[in-house]
């Protein structure tokens, strides 16, 4: 029977990085939702695309700044 190398060693990183890993989920369906709607509300109405273009960008940079945040936090709170 052979020892696993890394049987009895403590895991080295911070668990930071994990909820960093699951936070980018959020942004990544919601920037997906975002434009799914603008592509469908173009195609249904043409004339409206540049109102819609000026909402979806700010949805876009709004669930954006929600993951820039994120990032932030997780390497300054320590855990």
């Amino acid at each position: 029977m052979v020892a696993s190398p890394t049987k009895g060693k403590a895991v080295e990183g911070s668990i930071n990085m994990i909820g960093l890993g699951l936070s980018a989920i959020g942004p990544g369906i919601g920037i997906g939702l975002i434009f799914a709607a603008f592509i469908s509300g173009v195609a249904r109405q043409p004339e409206a695309q540049s109102r819609l273009q000026s909402i979806a960008i700010l949805g876009f940079v709004l669930a954006e700044a929600l993951f820039i945040i994120t990032v932030a936090l997780a390497f300054v709170l320590p855990i």
